[in-house]
């Protein structure tokens, strides 16, 4: 039996559910499969930056997503002696609407986008694998096997979400440069006996490495997460691996001084690291996004967020090319744009995680020594506000920009200040046509593109661009110009009057009028 789709998405974790998301919201047919029969799986993630929340804004799934999350959370430092109390939000960021890091366990969020695709029609097929793929001219056949036994897929494109031993990956022939690290995570669930603030993460630093402690157990109440040199046995990547003793556990906390007894262990797993890179992230119809692209070290709480933001960038690209002027172009510029991004993230998890789990004499130093007897100066230092908030902006990918891709333009004549073609678009306070005052961002919170008039620019027919196209004029900015948003959020293009011949022309280069089978409802929120 062969069944025709656009898209077939491999792999339902947080990066894939959120592509099929931005796939569909831009009319493509979606399916989306996943080998693993259940749903739930251990949260290795817990945390959420605040450009993975911009991002995933359009979409309609940020409000449920924060209803489950910690969104002002205070992290206590056990530093020798110290406890520093640290809270992870108000930063000086008035360019977002989360100026904060948000704690959210991974489960959490995969139920919210499963909800949220089956509530358009989209429902996960579970228990389904991908076992061979023949791609030509014409497209893609895809067999899958399913609890129904084996049948094929007729699609346009696949998408392998399908992590860091992914099948697309091994059948698009797309080579991986992967190196293990010397250490291993170890995470369980477990009930403590200790004195510790409940609803606060806590984080241990000693010689030895980091132990974290949070409040957002999925089998008890607290989650343990911490690293140790790996074992010689073999773990698959991505895998939970056997589990961990309670006298192991309880052996990694004592390592770093906590005072805590672990009276009941409810689950633990061991995890294998690796810091890796495709060779290239698009082999013809195939193309890779998350862990199946890319893996890092959990520093910085990135794995998680580049996927999503992977998948925001590939979605409507896969949906849309087909109707572009170039459709080589607009999806050559996934791997374009967010693999140099990749790079830069890979390169600052591993030095995160050399700094928190090294045995070398630095870092041992460091956490062991240098750490506790500077600790009382830590509040000073996250007094200034502006500092944090610039380590933050790089943490988050705020700072991400595609300046030299082939879908920023900058148009004629050239439109002078604001950020540039290709960079984020950053939210503030706007007025309407209407006179409302509104942010930025809720204004944009609908899937497809938005052209930004500004006060005095042309009037433009926007009945005529097509159904995933939006037109706001913005009466608080003087001037003739006009700037396009693309999906992901990011400046296509701009120019400092409303040209509808040169506007038609970035419109028809990104795909942005057609391919829609109907009008995309609006998720505002």
């Amino acid at each position: 039996m062969s069944q025709a789709t656009d898209v077939l998405v491999v792999g339902a974790g947080p990066t894939g559910l959120t592509l099929a998301l931005q796939a569909h919201a831009l009319g493509a047919r979606v399916r989306i499969i996943d080998r693993r029969a259940e749903l739930w799986r251990p949260s290795r993630a817990l945390i959420l930056h605040p450009r993975t929340l911009e991002v995933l804004r359009p979409l309609g799934v940020t409000e449920a997503i924060l209803d489950r999350a910690d969104t002002a959370p205070e992290v206590h430092l056990h530093l020798g002696a110290w406890v520093v109390r640290v809270t992870l939000a108000g930063f000086a960021l008035p360019d977002t609407a989360f100026p904060h890091l948000t704690l959210v366990r991974q489960t959490d969020i995969e139920d919210v986008l499963d909800r949220a695709l089956a509530a358009r029609g989209v429902v996960v097929e579970r228990g389904t694998e991908l076992v061979d793929l023949e791609h030509g001219p014409s497209g893609v056949r895809a067999t899958i096997r399913s609890p129904a036994g084996l049948h094929d897929v007729d699609c346009t494109v696949v998408a392998g979400c399908d992590g860091p031993e992914s099948t697309v990956r091994r059948l698009a022939g797309i080579a991986w440069r992967g190196k293990p690290y010397r250490e291993e995570v170890v995470i369980a669930d477990a009930e403590i006996d200790a004195d510790l603030a409940p609803g606060v993460a806590h984080v241990a630093a000693a010689r030895g490495g980091l132990v974290f402690l949070f409040s957002l157990g999925e089998k008890a109440t607290w989650r343990i997460l911490a690293t140790r040199p790996a074992g010689h046995d073999l773990i698959h990547y991505g895998q939970p691996g056997p589990p961990v003793a309670r006298a192991e556990l309880q052996a990694l906390l004592d390592a770093v001084g906590v005072d805590a007894r672990i009276t009941a262990l409810a689950w633990s797993a061991r995890y294998a690291l690796q810091l890796g890179l495709a060779s290239r992230f698009r082999q013809g119809p195939l193309f890779l996004a998350g862990d199946a692209a890319h893996v890092s070290s959990p520093g910085g709480g990135q794995g998680m967020n580049t996927g999503i933001q992977d998948a925001v960038n590939l979605g409507w690209k896969l949906a849309c090319a087909a109707a572009a002027s170039d459709p080589d172009l607009v999806l050559d510029s996934y791997d374009f744009e967010r693999r140099p991004v990749v790079r830069q993230i890979l390169r600052l998890t591993h030095l995160i995680f050399w700094g928190e789990t090294s045995t070398g004499p630095l870092p041992s130093l460091l956490r062991g020594t240098i750490a506790p007897v500077g600790a009382p100066l830590i509040p000073v230092i996250l007094g200034r506000r502006r500092l944090v908030a610039a380590g933050v902006r790089r943490v988050s990918q705020l700072r991400v920009a595609y300046p030299d891709s082939p879908l920023s333009v900058e148009g004629t004549p050239s439109l002078p200040g604001g950020p540039g073609a290709g960079h984020r678009l950053p939210d503030a306070t706007v007025t309407t046509a209407d006179g409302r005052h509104t942010r930025l961002h809720a204004l944009l919170a609908r899937p497809g593109f938005h052209v930004l008039l500004h006060r005095d620019a042309a009037p433009i027919e926007h009945e005529s661009l097509g159904p995933h196209v939006a037109v706001h004029r913005l009466t608080s900015i003087p001037g003739t110009g006009i700037v396009v948003v693309r999906p992901d959020g990011y400046i296509g293009f701009r120019c400092g009057i409303a040209d509808v011949v040169q506007l038609r022309s970035w419109l028809a280069l990104a795909g942005a009028g057609a391919h829609a089978l109907t009008a995309t409802p609006d998720h505002r929120q």
